[in-house]
């Protein structure tokens, strides 16, 4: 459903340089259109984020030290998109609070779980977690979740990992419902001598939006026994950019004020669960240089597709003279089927100056005209640092698909398996206790669990087959692989690239195509690698990779996180 967006004012605006960094209400203030949501500010519902959740605070250069944080997990009323609904959100905002830190630091967060029924985590995504597998928030993995009126202190250090991800629910769909945040590493070494600089540094979190909670959602999808086909139920109501978005004519602008000839870093974050998403900013160019952590050789683009759980860096310079200064912020949601009553063009604005009050006027993207650019290409994303990998000891061919039911519904495999969490234990405590996940290459309980072990550190190459339709985003815990090579074309043996590929956490194994990663197995525990549409994981799309199970058998896990199975 097209929006009337010149009806649409511009109602959170981030303030950028005169008025540092002040997040208030744009100068239309609030409008008659949007009932619900004026209704809904005036009591104790989801708040927006603050300045500090988007503005970053330049940590780089302070000693290390423990940051601490809080958060509280419960549900709420919100309306992100103008359209009223329940949330599971952190503190009360969404997305939930940013946490930013250094290389070197150390984080302490206490999770407090106030859900009625149900148990939640927090999954530190991309974070190695190396010797802390304990914290790495995946229920049934490596914690049973936190019962409600409970809570977890989780406490690691960030490790080798720098750069931008997120934080979010890693029990069953919760992080669909809100449960989100960025999370942001600044690393303590410098970049290359030659890599572009920036005046500003910005968090730009997008994401899908569902109007119904997530396990209504799951259920039909699962049992094909719901009001709609599981296709109709993957495609998301509407969409938000740092949680503020538009629904059926309705909704407010998140509106970023810059000032003009700067540079700013965009860090591109998709925290929703089906939609690709596209970014661009009308007239201007964006400079790829982060790619899931990894600096990448400076790439100028017109538009940056997201996958779900992808993150890229891009900057953004405001040196343009076409659109008064003000410009549209485009998050367009892709790769869904078009559903009558949902909107998929998702936007924002900015604009150059604090006194121009205007809504841009280019309805159709104008591209950047005049500058020879295309959208990114994944596959000319270099490395700005060479990290060739080893040669590889171990392989593995992993084949995938999802299925209908004889109900209708969904069921998803991995080489014929479908994954099913296991109740009232995890995986780290069963290869703790009892080493019973030791069988290389095996599924542990038939059916249910398919697991990839190496008790010896080996160099492994594991090639993904999408044996389907649609191309699915996955997902590696606890490393940042090697991605040697992928094509939407039937795998015949072709030759990997061992120079310099990109390392990323998060990948996408195209379409009826194949993906080859490469990662060492020198990182002790269960690690999941799953597809990221939350769809697909919840109907089992979901495999682990077990490393050095004697290590991990030696190891005293912390008790809070042992009698979470017990509560």
């Amino acid at each position: 459903m097209r929006i009337a967006l010149a009806a649409l004012p511009a109602l959170l605006t981030v303030m950028v340089g005169l008025h540092g960094g002040e997040v208030h209400a744009g100068p239309h203030g609030q409008y008659a259109g949007v009932s619900a949501r004026s209704e809904l500010h005036a009591r104790d519902t989801v708040s927006l984020p603050s300045s500090s959740d988007i503005i970053l605070n330049g940590l780089q250069g302070q000693a290390p030290q423990t940051r601490n944080y809080d958060f509280v997990v419960s549900e709420m009323t919100g309306a992100p998109d103008g359209f009223s609904k329940s949330m599971l959100v952190v503190n009360g905002q969404f997305p939930g609070p940013t946490i930013e830190a250094n290389q070197g630091d150390r984080l302490v967060i206490k999770v407090t779980n106030q859900l009625t029924t149900n148990r939640t985590t927090i999954h530190w995504h991309g974070l190695y977690q190396n010797g802390t597998v304990w914290y790495d928030g995946t229920a049934s993995v490596t914690e049973c979740g936190i019962p409600p009126g409970e809570s977890l202190t989780y406490d690691f250090e960030p490790g080798s990992f720098s750069g931008t991800t997120w934080w979010h629910s890693h029990y069953d769909t919760q992080y669909t419902d809100g449960v989100t945040g960025a999370l942001i590493i600044h690393p303590s070494a410098d970049p290359p001598a030659d890599f572009p600089t920036y005046d500003e540094d910005f968090v730009v979190q997008l994401t899908d939006i569902y109007h119904t909670l997530s396990p209504a959602i799951v259920q039909n999808y699962l049992s094909g026994t719901g009001p709609t086909a599981p296709i109709i139920l993957e495609t998301p109501d509407s969409g938000s950019i740092n949680g503020v978005g538009q629904y059926g004519g309705e909704g407010d602008y998140f509106n970023f004020t810059l000032e003009a000839n700067k540079t700013y870093r965009l860090r591109l974050i998709h925290t929703g669960s089906a939609a690709q998403i596209r970014f661009s900013v009308d007239y201007h160019a964006l400079t790829v240089i982060e790619a899931d952590g990894t600096l990448v050789e400076p790439y100028s683009v017109t538009g940056v597709n997201l996958n779900v759980a992808q993150r890229y860096s891009v900057l953004l310079t405001t040196n343009q003279t076409e659109g008064n200064g003000t410009y549209w912020m485009r998050a367009g949601l892709t790769s869904v089927v078009a559903v009558e009553g949902t909107t998929s063009d998702i936007r924002g604005v900015i604009r150059y100056g604090t006194n121009d009050t205007s809504l841009p006027t280019a309805d159709t993207d104008p591209g950047v005209p005049d500058s020879g650019l295309a959208d990114m290409d994944v596959s000319l994303l270099t490395p700005a640092i060479v990290d060739t990998p080893p040669d590889r000891s171990r392989f593995y061919q992993v084949g995938f698909n999802i299925s209908t039911t004889s109900t209708g519904g969904t069921i998803a495999y991995v080489n014929g398996t479908s994954w099913a969490p296991l109740v009232g234990t995890n995986s780290l405590l069963q290869i703790n206790q009892n080493s019973s996940y030791a069988g290389e290459g095996e599924s542990v309980d038939s059916g249910d669990q398919f697991i990839i072990t190496e008790d010896t550190i080996e160099t492994v190459d594991i090639l993904l087959i999408n044996q389907g339709a649609g191309d699915h985003p996955f997902h590696l815990h606890g490393h940042s692989p090697w991605i040697l090579g992928f094509d939407s074309t039937t795998y015949q043996g072709q030759t990997p690239n061992p120079t310099n590929p990109l390392r990323r956490d998060t990948f996408v194994v195209p379409s009826g195509g194949w993906l080859m990663l490469r990662y060492i197995s020198d990182n002790p525990g269960p690690w999941t690698m799953h597809c990221h549409i939350a769809w697909h994981m919840a109907a089992g799309l979901l495999m682990q990779v077990n490393s050095l199970p004697s290590v991990v058998a030696g190891w005293t896990i912390p008790q809070d996180v042992v009698d979470q199975c017990s509560a």
